[in-house]
């Protein structure tokens, strides 16, 4: 029997990095998983590839829509994301308001929706996929850097709730992995701040961490596998760093 088996998860921004790695993941360990991506190319293409890979398309900005994905769900990966790289001063306010209703108010409203089933089977794996910058701060980030540390504290009050009820809540921490958010923060951080995009990978995205390389989604993947795995009963309200050494600092 596998591990997942009879388990359903649903993993936002799934169609690509991080998301499709995990989903991937989970669908090898037996779960029925829900991809939920805005391009349902990506996710469609996903399912084709993997059985017990449904995809759903779904705008997270759209907070009604949110509401109307699967609610039965026993492992949630809170993962979708955007960045936007600007100056305070100069930052687009609609900007910054989607990006916190994507990825705070969206993991909010599916953690809300996803408890009930959770407590109900007195089981349950809340996993986000934070950042660093979760942990720190870099400029130009705003809104990302606010939501994410936003979404390690809504992370740790779902752990202090849930664990009644055998349900564990963790962020993942990951320094800079190479995924299609990365890839545009690379041009974005390059005009930014004038220098090219080999700069950028250089002298700000690998400055503080020990080990010179970017991550590769399957390793995420990976470190979340232990989230939901048979020793994960009592790792909740955690932030585990998967960063190369950067908070080490």
């Amino acid at each position: 029997m596998s591990l997942l088996e009879g388990r359903t998860a649903l993993v936002t921004g799934a169609g690509s990095g991080i998301g499709a790695a995990v989903a991937r993941r989970l669908a090898a360990d037996g779960a029925k998983v829900h991809a939920v991506d805005i391009a349902r190319d990506r996710v469609a293409a996903l399912a084709d590839e993997h059985p017990g890979v449904v995809p759903v398309e779904c705008d997270l900005s759209d907070l009604d829509a949110v509401d109307r994905l699967p609610a039965d769900v026993d492992v949630l990966v809170n993962n979708a994301g955007r960045q936007h790289v600007s100056p305070l001063q100069d930052f687009d306010p609609d900007t910054f308001s989607q990006i916190l209703r994507i990825m705070l108010e969206a993991p909010f409203r599916l953690i809300r929706r996803t408890l009930p089933h959770m407590y109900g089977r007195d089981w349950g794996r809340v996993i986000n996929i934070s950042s660093a910058h979760g942990l720190r701060a870099s400029p130009f980030k705003s809104a990302y850097v606010s939501a994410k540390h936003g979404l390690e504290g809504l992370s740790k009050v779902t752990a202090l709730e849930g664990a009644p009820h055998g349900v564990t809540s963790n962020c993942i921490n990951p320094a800079y992995v190479r995924t299609p958010l990365v890839e545009a923060q690379i041009a974005d951080q390059a005009r930014t701040h004038g220098i090219g995009e080999d700069e950028v990978i250089e002298k700000i995205m690998l400055t503080p961490v020990a080990v010179k390389r970017l991550i590769e989604p399957d390793e995420v993947a990976e470190l979340a596998a232990v989230l939901w795995g048979p020793a994960s009963a009592s790792i909740t309200g955690s932030s585990l760093s998967q960063d190369g050494g950067w908070t080490a600092r």
